[in-house]
């Protein structure tokens, strides 16, 4: 079942199709004093056969969405004593464009079934703290941060 339709022989997104639709019974309702009351509830009918319609398209494309993005997400396979890193929400007015928003390495102390977790600093003695598990990512041990010499740029002599 696709969410396209054909609507006064054009191709459009069956909602709005649903849009046209109604926006014709009532039009036609209002106008027609003529028409039977079997005619209008034979409209009726058919409109919310429409509208029938598109709920169950609208719902299977969703369905169809969803399965494809739970397809797709990778999981965490996070363990007591596992090395994390730890991304850093803090609101910066002006942040570095290349800094890394990660920081850690930091050891999970313990796993919590709502899906905190307990960080403790790479020091044994630094105090352990909750976090919400969505923050966290695997640490890859033997990968090495380096430290960018910072190279200040001079200013040209005819702009002194």
């Amino acid at each position: 079942m696709s969410p396209y339709r054909f609507v006064f022989g054009k191709m459009c997104h069956l909602p709005v199709g649903v849009e046209h639709q109604a926006y014709w019974a009532v039009k036609e309702m209002n106008i027609n004093t003529e028409v039977g009351t079997a005619e209008r509830r034979m409209q009726l009918q058919e409109l919310e056969e429409l509208r029938l319609d598109a709920y169950a398209s609208a719902m299977w494309y969703k369905e169809k969405i969803k399965m494809w993005h739970d397809k797709n997400l990778r999981k965490k396979e996070l363990k007591v004593g596992q090395r994390v890193l730890l991304f850093q929400s803090r609101l910066k007015l002006m942040p570095g464009k290349l800094r890394s928003r990660w920081i850690g390495p930091y050891t999970i102390i313990a796993l919590r079934k709502n899906g905190a977790i307990e960080l403790q600093g790479s020091n044994p003695d630094s105090p352990s703290f909750m976090v919400n598990g969505h923050r966290v990512k695997p640490y890859r041990e033997g990968m090495e941060a380096f430290v960018v010499d910072n190279i200040p740029l001079l200013m040209p002599d005819y702009l002194q």
